[in-house]
């Protein structure tokens, strides 16, 4: 335990926060399963706990893995990997899968292991490390937008165009976190605000298009505006019936919460064990539980910020916050559709939720933030080594 224990390299901060959702994560989840069990016939709550803690599980070893390897490989990667998520999100999208007859084309199967796979979730996080490369070689030059379309915003607008049809929350999300990253790394503003209208009119045109051919896409364009809709007018419809239980939830559970596992509004509230956690979360544990998870992603926030600002390299300083502060957001978003302060959008509670996909990507993006660091820390003990010569002595000795 010892030798692994040195091994664990990077922020010790973030390592923390990250044991800590995973470790709280089994509470609230074993918790949610039980609907899950009982609507599943033979299957068992026990069974959802176990491929909770097998998903984590796998989790931290992508994340051990990932942040023993350094981070200047990640640049080449993110060119060798976005022809890749290309291919399997255009598999994904041909091959629509449905479950229980509702479009679930977000999912690629994997064969031979049987597992489903959220393709849309992987083109993300290299998506974002491939924009953070692009940022990080044009720093403090001459930006033309010209000759910037082809590397950049070509393969950003056709990976974004091929999750828009199953995922419309993550495709508005990864598009909101390039502009942010794009801007912070000195992209020119009047370039940003002209991609962004180059993207309100293909979604337009998208739009236009799924209701002209209802029977290409069916039932996605209209589940987005009904969302909106819904949300925009106040009135309570069959539509509103997650929001409600939701709302019911958190206004049950008070200041301490009912307990753990006695929730009740798990029973009726869908996708209580992913989507809706956190409304599980406060009924059973209060504000206060809900306050504790919401200060370990201000927490992830703050230290995935310091460890930016004290990256050596611009890719370093961009990398991390193109990979982190997606998490929080996301979080955040999560939290939000919970209270009713956005339209529902079925994103995951980050490390909580359960969903080996989510799961899985978000520890890939914790394991390259903990890389950049772990240089940081290598850098760090390589200067202390030089000024003082006699800890090098004393090693030897």
């Amino acid at each position: 335990m010892q030798n692994l224990i040195k091994q664990i390299k990077g922020d010790r901060a973030i390592w923390a926060i990250v044991t800590l959702l995973a470790i709280f994560s089994f509470l609230p989840v074993y918790s949610a399963a039980s609907n899950l069990a009982y609507h599943g016939g033979n299957t068992s709550t026990f069974s959802f706990f176990i491929k909770h803690f097998m998903h984590l599980f796998l989790g931290f070893v992508i994340m051990f893995g990932v942040h023993k390897v350094p981070y200047k490989y990640f640049r080449g990667l993110s060119i060798v990997m976005i022809p890749i998520v290309f291919v399997l999100l255009l598999i994904t999208m041909l091959q629509g899968t449905t479950i229980d007859g509702a479009n679930a084309s977000r999912w690629i199967q994997i064969p031979i292991v049987g597992m489903s796979f959220q393709t849309s979730t992987l083109a993300a996080v290299v998506l974002m490390v491939y924009v953070a490369r692009y940022l990080s070689k044009i720093k403090d030059k001459e930006v033309k937008f010209t000759e910037s379309i082809l590397p950049l915003w070509a393969p950003i607008f056709l990976i974004l165009m091929l999750i828009l049809p199953a995922n419309f929350s993550t495709t508005a999300i990864v598009f909101t976190m390039i502009m942010m990253l794009s801007f912070v790394g000195g992209y020119p503003i009047k370039y940003l605000l002209l991609i962004v209208l180059s993207g309100i009119m293909a979604l337009t045109i998208f739009i236009l298009v799924a209701k002209a051919f209802p029977g290409v896409m069916p039932n996605r364009v209209d589940t987005w505006v009904s969302r909106i809709e819904n949300f925009s007018n106040g009135e309570d419809t069959e539509a509103d019936y997650q929001i409600e239980k939701a709302k019911i939830a958190i206004a049950t559970g008070e200041i301490k919460g009912l307990g753990p596992g006695k929730s009740i509004q798990k029973n009726f509230l869908p996708q209580s064990s992913s989507d809706f956690i956190f409304a599980i979360i406060i009924e059973e544990y209060g504000l206060i539980g809900g306050v504790f998870i919401l200060v370990l992603y201000l927490w992830l926030l703050f230290r995935i910020i310091v460890v930016s600002h004290k990256s050596d390299t611009i890719f370093g300083k961009l990398l991390v916050l193109a990979v982190g502060l997606p998490i929080v957001f996301q979080a955040l978003l999560n939290m939000g559709v919970a209270v009713e302060l956005f339209p529902v959008t079925g994103q995951t509670l980050p490390l909580i939720s359960s969903g080996g996909t989510s799961i899985w990507m978000t520890c890939l993006s914790i394991g390259i933030i903990l890389s950049v660091s772990a240089k940081r820390e290598e850098l760090k003990e390589q200067e202390d080594a030089e000024d003082n010569p006699l800890s090098i002595l004393s090693e030897a000795i």
